[in-house]
């Protein structure tokens, strides 16, 4: 059997990556990641070169790593981390981001949930009666948008990648959500008071990213979320990784193959969703009154959300509708 070489400079390999049919040694591979997301800003016109960037960082392996790659690239690039308050996993992902930040020598902005807002994510949860990932989602949300507009940042980018993105498609697909396929594009442009949100991993596999994180030095949680358990999300990661298996680049085929050929048949309902608030009302938008953030009603879902979660609070009623293309990456 022939022994496998790197692509480009024919020597010992780290990485295979069948679905491209390549190999990589340590450098190149390195190299191929951040050339990847060089591409993908470029193709899809994400952001310029002297953009302000704020990246939503979780201390997982995506985040971190596409925060790492944005800085080696030359942007301009801070990381938000939000603790949500959910036991030992938001402390552990919180001080894991905070390790990266100071070993780069990098600005990060520690936003903490209950501090801030008296409530965390099992607390919401258990106010609303519903899962966890539904009041997670809007509250990063709302930070993520709160502090790109207030900071001046450009864009918000998160670490979504290949995996989570195709996923993500797969469930959107199966039960033809025609309103959030009209929004699964790797760019949002900013509207309505609401930031530019891009993805510059989609390009990157999960596989890749953690490589990505062994040869870079960066250390990540590696625990999923305690409070993910039972999300459909993951059950379709692990089906595409089975057809993936059995069909490299099925993945990369099914999304971009989507983006290539079937977007554009939800372009009008894109073009719709850019006049509507974030959760989808095409009600006017006006401040909230309690945050001053845009919002279609006096008070906005996420201050609807604090007053019904937070226990000094008196209980008000709050429709949280998830929104699988936010997942945090």
């Amino acid at each position: 059997m022939k022994k496998l070489r790197c692509k480009v400079c024919k020597g010992p390999i780290v990485i295979e990556l069948r679905q491209h049919n390549v190999a990589f040694c340590a450098e190149h591979f390195i190299s191929f990641c951040q050339n990847q997301v060089a591409r993908t800003i470029k193709k899809f016109w994400m952001f310029g070169p002297e953009a302000k960037v704020l990246v939503a960082v979780s201390g997982g392996k995506d985040s971190l790593a596409l925060w790492d790659i944005l800085n080696e690239l030359g942007y301009d690039v801070d990381g938000l981390v939000i603790g949500l308050g959910i036991g030992e996993y938001s402390s552990s992902s919180t001080q894991y981001t905070r390790d990266f930040a100071e070993s780069r020598g990098l600005n990060l902005i520690e936003y903490d949930l209950a501090s801030t807002h008296g409530f965390t994510v099992p607390d919401a949860a258990k106010a609303t009666s519903r899962v966890p990932c539904s009041s997670c989602g809007m509250s990063k949300r709302h930070i993520f948008d709160s502090v790109a507009i207030d900071g001046d940042y450009d864009v918000v980018v998160t670490g979504h990648n290949l995996d989570d993105e195709a996923a993500v498609l797969f469930g959107n697909v199966a039960r033809w959500q025609s309103e959030y396929l009209a929004r699964q594009h790797p760019v949002l442009p900013a509207q309505n008071g609401f930031p530019r949100k891009c993805k510059p991993l989609i390009r990157l596999s999960e596989r890749e990213m953690a490589a990505y994180c062994v040869l870079r030095n960066i250390d990540y949680i590696v625990e999923e979320c305690p409070m993910a358990a039972g999300n459909k999300h993951l059950e379709y990661k692990d089906l595409l990784n089975q057809m993936e298996v059995d069909s490299p680049g099925a993945k990369h085929a099914f999304y971009f193959g989507f983006l290539d050929r079937a977007s554009k048949l939800f372009a009008d309902d894109f073009e719709k969703s850019l006049q509507t608030n974030a959760h989808g009302s095409e009600e006017p938008l006006s401040p909230c009154t309690s945050c001053g953030r845009p919002s279609s009603n006096a008070v906005c879902a996420f201050c609807k959300l604090v007053e019904r979660a937070a226990p000094t609070s008196e209980p008000v009623s709050v429709e949280i509708t998830p929104r699988p293309d936010m997942i945090d990456g």
